[in-house]
């Protein structure tokens, strides 16, 4: 049935609301087969199946997914690099993340402090646009 529009169409979801793979897609601007691909390379993702195979992304997938489009769109990341990234990350001691080296105020950043300042920086704003309620890029 074309043009019938379920009742809470107009209704924004909680940012804690799981996402089908149709509104994850649109959100990120990612082609749903590239998500069902990145499921297969990054075992952190992992969206809740139900019958007929249809996934639904927690708040976590779709964050950690952005993180992905963004490591290897804009930071030109391969594959295999952001998932070394990841393996490191997860490896490290969450209780006591190490502060980053000092960086003088009135000198140019080098490529390893501007790669580190844009992953902060995308984090943040993931975090704000969760909190905002959106899971748009």
């Amino acid at each position: 049935m074309q043009g019938v529009e379920p009742a809470d169409a107009g209704v924004p979801k909680s940012p804690d609301a799981f996402r089908t793979i149709g509104e994850v897609s649109e959100a990120l601007t990612v082609p749903q087969h590239v998500l069902r691909f990145w499921e297969t390379k990054f075992p952190q993702i992992r969206p809740l199946k139900r019958g007929g195979g249809r996934r639904y992304y927690r708040p976590e997938d779709v964050a950690l997914l952005r993180h992905i489009r963004h490591l290897l769109h804009a930071e030109g990341y391969t594959v295999r690099g952001v998932q070394k990234l990841l393996r490191e990350r997860a490896s490290r001691p969450a209780a006591a993340p190490e502060a980053p080296d000092a960086v003088e105020a009135d000198g140019p950043l080098d490529a390893e402090a501007r790669a580190r300042a844009t992953r902060v920086l995308d984090e943040l704003c993931t975090l704000r646009d969760m909190l905002r309620g959106r899971d748009t890029a």
